[in-house]
């Protein structure tokens, strides 16, 4: 990627130690942005992270415990912030569930409650809160979804049903904040290898699918994906407000290969 520089920027990354969300974070970094990471209560390595951070001569990133769905965490998370900054300027709602419902049997109210807690209501509550402690919203302001959504993923219903509803507040948010100056957009990525993925398709799934005629080029990374959030925030990867973008190199999604794998598995 060409050079940018996003000197003076803070970043606030919800889930911003594992997965797309570090990626992203040291993307952010390496461009000389101040990164917030949020995790939930231990999870996350912060010697680790900081050690490849500094091994890339990025700016190391502010790492802090806050669980998204609970509201206490999140007053706490700005408080925190306000401590040393006087904005957010980047907002990144990056943070997931993943619950597999493999059934009808699988499927609870419940369930779908917490998902949505956790996938879907906090690019809401994160703006608000953001404009109550700093007095304006964050100029960029970007949902991570999936493509669940769009295509049938067995086991994951309710994520593709939070994703689709984070898609629709992300597009009605950006009329809200249009006026505020902000701009948000939503960024769904493919079949990217991360924990969240592992949780509901089991590890082996990426190996299988490698095996069974998909070339590893065609396969999203998460350093992909978190570039693509940076080039989408400096004006790189250009759209206009409330737009969804999909990033993937073309993998088709048309030929069962998922279907296939879970067979093989004897999932019921």
């Amino acid at each position: 990627m060409i050079q940018i520089d996003l000197s003076g920027n803070v970043v606030l990354i919800t889930g911003g130690t594992k997965g797309i969300g570090r990626a992203a974070a040291l993307s952010f970094a390496q461009a000389g942005a101040k990164c917030f990471l949020t995790y939930k209560w231990g999870s996350a390595d912060i010697e680790e992270i900081q050690r490849e951070f500094e091994a890339e001569g990025a700016e190391i990133p502010v790492v802090l415990p806050a669980d998204v769905s609970v509201e206490e965490d999140t007053d706490h998370l700005m408080e925190e912030i306000g401590k040393t900054e006087k904005r957010v300027d980047i907002f990144i709602s990056n943070v997931g569930f993943a619950l597999r419902t493999m059934s009808l049997d699988d499927y609870k109210k419940r369930s779908l409650y917490k998902t949505l807690d956790y996938s879907t209501w906090p690019i809401i509550e994160y703006c608000r809160k953001i404009k109550k402690s700093f007095g304006s919203y964050p100029h960029n302001i970007v949902a991570v979804s999936s493509d669940g959504p769009d295509h049938f993923y067995r086991g994951y219903d309710f994520v593709a049903a939070s994703k689709s509803l984070l898609e629709f507040f992300s597009k009605y948010l950006s009329v809200h904040l249009f006026r505020e100056g902000s701009r948000v957009n939503v960024i769904r990525f493919g079949m990217v290898e991360t924990e969240s993925f592992q949780a509901v398709f089991g590890k082996e799934f990426f190996n299988y699918i490698l095996e069974n005629g998909v070339q590893e080029g065609m396969l999203l990374t998460p350093e992909t994906c978190g570039k693509a959030v940076l080039a989408l925030c400096s004006g790189l990867l250009d759209a206009v407000n409330g737009q969804i973008i999909t990033v993937d190199y073309g993998l088709p999604f048309q030929d069962n290969i998922m279907m296939r794998y879970l067979e093989s598995k004897e999932v019921k």
